[in-house]
């Protein structure tokens, strides 16, 4: 066997030793940072793709809904328009016999020696105008109106008197107010507003 001696200093050997040591510990920790590094950016960069494409399928399925919204908004017009021509249909249905009733009970509370003009309405206030051979029967008719259950309020508005055809008459202006009865008669449902 042989002697071994050396001449290198113990403290120079250990001190690259520890050296060598540090640069193999320094090497793996920058290599296991690189790697945590690396890691976090490829997780970071799954991440935010996923939460990318969630934003886009979110995107699309307010886009349908926003279209649906639309669509449903369309119809609501369409029922409403639809419901409002119904309802003039009833009104119209309902007043029909409304209707009938108006001018039969004009013709019932006309008195002999009264003619008829002209019958205007404008809303429930009904104008009439026309001719008789005298006050009295102006009044008459008046009285007829006030009796009657389908107007109220009859006002005389103008009253005149001339001669037509050598006969003395007077054309006189009425007022009346046309009113919606309960009950039509003979049909037991109710009665529309006026023609």
């Amino acid at each position: 066997m042989a002697t071994r001696i050396n001449l290198l200093d113990w403290r120079a050997a250990r001190r690259a030793r520890r050296r060598k040591e540090f640069l193999t510990m320094l090497g793996l920790g920058l290599g296991a940072g690189v790697a945590l590094l690396g890691l976090g950016y490829v997780t970071m960069t799954g991440a935010v793709d996923h939460q990318n494409q969630r934003n886009a399928y979110l995107t699309a399925q307010i886009r349908d809904l926003d279209k649906q919204i639309k669509e449903i908004e369309e119809l609501e017009k369409v029922k409403a328009n639809l419901v409002s021509r119904m309802n003039v249909i009833q009104q119209l249905q309902e007043s029909r016999s409304a209707t009938v009733h108006f001018f039969d009970e004009i013709v019932n509370t006309l008195p002999d020696g009264v003619n008829l003009e002209s019958i205007k309405q404008s809303g429930q206030n009904v104008t009439i105008e026309g001719t008789a051979e005298s006050s009295g029967r102006i009044s008459a008719y008046i009285k007829n109106l006030d009796a009657s259950p389908w107007f109220r309020n009859p006002k005389l508005v103008v009253i005149k008197t001339g001669e037509k055809n050598k006969q003395r008459n007077s054309e006189f202006t009425l007022q009346v107010t046309n009113l919606t009865k309960a009950t039509a008669d003979g049909d037991g449902g109710s009665a529309g507003g006026a023609p």
